[in-house]
């Protein structure tokens, strides 16, 4: 793992991501060749949100230049919880359409939790859904969650082996802290999950050889706290405002961090490009598994 401590090695999500998309398009395009099958996107946006807007045009963007077919489905920010569950039903029973994405946040009528559930967890390209999460514990085949399996995609491909590693995951939550943990497990690191309320949690970040941050608090970890030579992944993002000017952090003082890290991602630029990235393998992992067909090796 990296030990220079001169100056951290920046990991560049925004690379690391494009060489996925180009996997990706290569895995679409054997598909294509050996089975006649394009993997087919459908997101559902609700409301009007001008971030979620944002998100939505670049996953179908991306999805389109990866030979994904991608379609939307526009709902008013009025609609009913009822109406839809109706419209997640129809696409669940369309076999031409092999992932499903409703883009949170959902207006607050209408209760994520439920709508998370209602996905056929085979189409369940964010991998939220409980079976899918069962799956992950379990160790069985499914599909994982997006922003996770970036953050182990970005170690490997910097560290390599990361069997033995002290990892630290901070924060607990079902989007990130609890699948991340279980996927660094799966690859034989020794995990510790830590949160907010973690007593000396600073002394138990200075063990860990791997830090995931995960708390959703702006620049709470600190440089100090880190083990020299860490490989430390942000997947944070806050805005403030510092000197009269907006900025965006992540959860660690990235500053601070490249004094002291091995490797560290930056906010932008780091874990960010691969949520898509790894949405658009999603897809394609979800045309085989549903199919029988083996994931094509690109």
């Amino acid at each position: 793992m990296p030990q220079s401590t001169a100056g951290a090695q920046r990991i560049d999500g925004t690379v690391i991501a494009s060489e996925i998309r180009q996997q990706v398009r290569r895995q679409v395009g054997a598909l294509q060749a050996g089975h006649g099958l394009t993997p087919v996107l459908t997101v559902v946006l609700v409301g009007d949100d001008p971030a979620s807007e944002i998100y939505v045009r670049n996953k179908l963007k991306h999805a389109h230049e990866a030979g994904i077919e991608s379609r939307d489905i526009r709902l008013p920010a009025s609609t009913t919880q009822a109406t839809l569950l109706d419209t997640i039903a129809k696409l669940n029973a369309d076999p031409n359409v092999d992932g499903i994405l409703v883009q949170m946040p959902l207006p607050s009528q209408i209760d994520q939790d439920a709508i998370t559930k209602a996905l056929d967890p085979d189409k369940d390209v964010d991998g939220l859904h409980p079976l899918n999460a069962g799956r992950l514990v379990a160790g069985q085949p499914g599909l994982v969650p997006c922003t996770p399996s970036g953050c182990l995609i970005m170690l490997r491909r910097t560290i390599g082996d990361i069997a033995g590693l002290n990892a630290l995951v901070i924060g607990r939550s079902i989007l990130v802290g609890k699948p991340v943990a279980l996927l660094l497990l799966q690859a034989n690191c020794t995990v510790t999950i830590a949160h907010s309320k973690t007593r000396d949690l600073a002394e138990i970040c200075r063990r860990a050889d791997i830090v995931v941050a995960a708390l959703g608090r702006p620049e709470f970890v600190r440089g100090n706290w880190l083990k020299p030579g860490a490989t430390v992944i942000d997947v944070g993002i806050s805005r403030i405002e510092r000197d009269g000017k907006k900025r965006i952090v992540g959860d660690v003082a990235y500053d601070e961090a490249l004094s002291v890290a091995g490797a560290v991602t930056p906010v932008p630029g780091g874990v960010g490009p691969m949520t898509i990235a790894c949405l658009l393998e999603n897809t394609v992992r979800a045309a085989c598994l549903r199919r029988g067909i083996a994931f094509p090796d690109a």
